[in-house]
């Protein structure tokens, strides 16, 4: 994706936060067709996603605690770019930490806007496939609350359906997968 091709012409800048994951900007703003006002805007690194295939045609899902909505959700491996990190990189990593597997096969999926009404973050997706289960136990993040889900292709377009996946990175990156890999 192209960034950068028109942006605001910033007039005034009131508020910055900078976490652990992410930044907030509060900006009055003038935008390419001369409207004013204030946006405020969640400052991101990107996440990289993963797809991962077994031999047999099953997906590796992980199901996991997000305290923002308060519930578990069924997700494709992801995680946050790390500021050193190009986003294979990423999620090299964090399909073995978060799933026990490694894949030594790898095609990229594409690229898309998360939420872009109020945050710059990319998604960056990508195949997974040629897996290989570690022997060696998942390094999960203290605060990472997750089980890895073997499904199949089918019955996870029916869990979206069922409204059972409500997350719109996994959604969005199963639909780039199905023009690779026919299902």
């Amino acid at each position: 994706m192209v960034f950068g091709q028109e942006p605001p012409t910033l007039i005034k800048h009131r508020l910055s936060y900078s976490g652990r994951k992410f930044g907030f900007d509060v900006n009055r703003l003038r935008l390419p067709n001369g409207a004013e006002g204030e946006w405020e805007c969640i400052r991101h690194p990107g996440g990289a996603l993963c797809i991962p295939v077994t031999a047999d045609g099953r997906l590796v899902l992980v199901e996991q605690y997000r305290f923002a909505v308060q519930g578990r959700l069924l997700e494709f491996p992801a995680g946050t770019v790390e500021h050193d990190e190009e986003p294979f990189q990423t999620i090299q990593r964090e399909i073995e930490e978060e799933t026990g597997y490694r894949a030594h096969q790898w095609q990229k999926l594409g690229q898309f806007f998360l939420a872009p009404g109020y945050s710059d973050e990319v998604i960056y997706a990508f195949l997974a496939q040629d897996l290989e289960k570690l022997t060696t136990p998942q390094q999960l993040d203290e605060d990472e609350d997750i089980q890895t889900v073997l499904m199949t292709p089918h019955d996870f377009e029916l869990a979206i359906l069922n409204g059972e996946v409500v997350d719109s990175k996994s959604i969005s990156s199963f639909f780039l997968a199905q023009r690779m890999l026919n299902f």
